[in-house]
C-alpha cells in the first residue's frame, strides 16, 4: 500500500525529471550505478517510521560489512516512484535497489515489461523463500502475465503490513465515547463526534485513504472467494454486487452525515495523518506504516483495533525491494536485502512499530509493538489479508482516487461510481 503515502515532493520530482533527461542523452545504460563502490538505493519511508529507522541502520551495517563501499540513498515519494518507475527503469538512471509497490498493477506490470530482475535463484540460495508466510509471499511472485501469487520472484519484502482503526483515547474520554469494540460502537462514536461538530474520520481524497475506507466497507460484506475473484481473476467481479453496493452507499451516507469531511476530497495522506497527530480527527483508518511515526510524534494517548465486524482487512506483505534489470551492482543489492532480513534489523523494525517477517519474538519488548504484531498474527491466522483495491489492473489507483473524490463532493452518485469502476476494471483485466 500501496505507503501511497507520504510527502509529495515537487522539488524531487523536478530533479528526477532532470535526471531522466540526462539519462536519455547518456550512453549505453548498464544502470546508473556502474561504480562498484556505490550502491544506489531509493525508498520512500519517513525517517522516523519503523522501516525508515530500520533501513537507516541497515545502511550502517551494510557499509561496515563492505569496507570501501558507500550507500547513496535518495529519498523519493510514493507518488513519484508510482508514476515514473517504468520510465526510470527504462533509462540508464535506474538505481541498484528500490522500494516499489506490490501487486498486479505495479510490480506485476514491471515484471511483465521485463524491467525487473528475476530474484528466484537468490531467494532460494539465501533462504528468503523460507522466511515469509504464504500470505506475505504472495506479492513477491508473479507469473508471465504479471499476476501475483505464483511464478518467479521479482521482489522481496522484509515486513508485513495491514490496516487498522487508530483512535485518540484522550478525545474519546473527553467526550465520554467508549472505545470501539463492535461496528455499532464505531458508528456510534462517529455520530457523537459529528454531533459536537468534530469530523471524526481523518481522510485523504487526493490519495489512497478514501478508497481504502470504501474497500474496507466492501470487505466487511465479503469473503475470501470474493477477494480472489477481484484480485486474482479467479471469478467474475461485479461492482454492483451486495458488497460493493453497500460500500459505496455507506461511504456516501457517511459524507452526508459529516463523518467524512467534504473538504477532504483534495487532502493528501500526509495531511490526514497530521490531522490525527494534531488531535483534530479522533479516528484514522489506515495502515501499520503510520504506527512508528505515531509512536514517535503523538502527544496524546492512542490505541488501535482491527476493523470491527470484519474478518478481512487490507494488508499483505510490505512493499518490495526490487532490483532493476539494468542495475549495475546487483550483488550489492542482494547483500543489502539480506541485511534487512537479519535478526538485528528485524528486531529493530519490530520494536519501532513495524511488522517484521523474521524477528525473534522474544526481542520485541515495546508494549504497543507487541500489540501491533499480535493483531497481525490474529489477522494472518484467519486468512484475513485482503490486499489493496488499486492492485488488480494498471491505472486503477488513479481511477479510484478520482471517482472516490466525486463521491466525497457529491458530484457522483454511488450507482454511477460503481459503473465507472466496472468499466475501468474490465478494460484492464488481462486476457488469460
Amino acid at each position: 500500500m500501496l505507503t501511497a503515502r507520504r510527502r509529495a515532493m515537487a522539488s524531487a520530482a523536478a530533479a528526477l525529471a532532470g535526471a531522466l533527461l540526462l539519462a536519455s542523452c547518456g550512453g549505453s545504460g548498464s544502470g546508473g550505478s556502474s561504480d562498484p563502490k556505490t550502491l544506489r538505493l531509493w525508498h520512500y519511508e519517513a525517517p522516523n517510521s519503523a522501516m525508515g529507522v530500520a533501513w537507516a541502520e541497515a545502511i550502517k551495517e551494510f557499509e561496515a560489512q563492505h569496507p570501501g563501499v558507500k550507500v547513496k540513498f535518495e529519498e523519493k515519494s510514493f507518488e513519484q516512484i508510482q508514476k515514473t518507475a517504468p520510465m526510470v527503469l527504462n533509462s540508464s538512471d535506474a538505481p541498484d535497489l528500490m522500494e516499489y509497490n506490490k501487486g498486479n498493477a505495479t510490480a506485476g506490470l514491471l515484471s511483465r515489461q521485463g524491467l525487473l530482475t528475476d530474484l528466484s535463484a537468490e531467494a532460494a540460495e539465501r533462504g528468503w523463500d523460507k522466511l515469509a508466510s504464504a500470505g506475505v509471499r504472495t506479492t513477491s511472485q508473479y507469473d508471465d502475465n504479471g499476476v501475483m501469487g505464483s511464478g518467479k520472484w521479482y521482489g522481496v519484502t522484509d515486513y508485513a503490513e495491514y490496516t487498522m482503526v487508530y483512535f485518540n483515547k484522550d478525545l474519546f474520554a473527553k467526550y465520554d465515547v467508549p472505545e470501539p469494540k463492535t461496528f455499532d460502537d464505531l458508528v456510534s462514536a462517529m455520530d457523537t463526534f459529528a454531533g459536537h461538530d468534530i469530523t471524526p474520520l481523518a481522510n485523504s481524497g487526493a490519495e489512497y485513504l478514501a478508497h481504502q475506507y470504501l474497500y474496507q466497507l466492501a470487505l466487511s460484506r465479503a469473503d475470501r472467494s470474493w477477494v480472489d475473484s477481484y484480485e486474482l481473476y479467479q471469478g467474475k467481479t461485479d461492482f454492483h454486487d451486495a458488497a460493493w453496493t453497500y460500500a459505496a452507499e455507506t461511504f456516501a451516507d457517511w459524507v452526508e452525515k459529516g463523518y467524512i469531511g467534504e473538504k477532504s476530497s483534495g487532502a493528501t495522506a500526509e495531511q490526514a495523518g497530521v490531522s490525527f497527530l494534531q488531535g483534530k480527527a479522533p479516528i484514522l483508518f489506515s495502515g501499520s506504516w503510520w504506527y512508528g511515526r505515531f509512536q514517535d510524534e503523538a502527544t496524546f494517548d492512542w490505541g488501535t483495533t482491527l476493523w470491527p465486524g470484519s474478518d478481512l482487512t487490507l494488508g499483505s506483505g510490505g512493499n518490495l525491494w526490487v532490483v532493476p534489470k539494468s542495475a549495475g551492482n546487483k550483488e550489492l543489492a542482494y547483500d543489502f536485502i539480506d541485511i534487512t532480513l537479519s535478526k538485528k534489523i528485524q528486531n529493530l523494525l519490530g520494536n519501532k512499530g513495524g511488522v517484521p517477517v523474521a524477528a525473534d519474538t522474544a526481542a520485541i519488548t515495546d508494549p504497543k509493538a507487541k500489540k501491533l504484531i499480535a493483531d497481525f498474527n490474529t489477522l494472518s491466522g484467519r486468512d484475513g489479508l485482503a490486499f489493496y483495491p488499486d492492485w488488480p489492473v494498471p491505472g486503477f489507483y488513479d481511477v479510484l482516487v478520482s471517482e472516490t473524490q466525486k463521491l466525497i463532493t457529491g458530484s457522483e452518485k454511488p450507482d454511477a461510481y460503481l459503473d465507472a469502476l466496472q468499466k475501468a476494471y474490465d478494460k484492464g483485466v488481462p486476457k488469460r
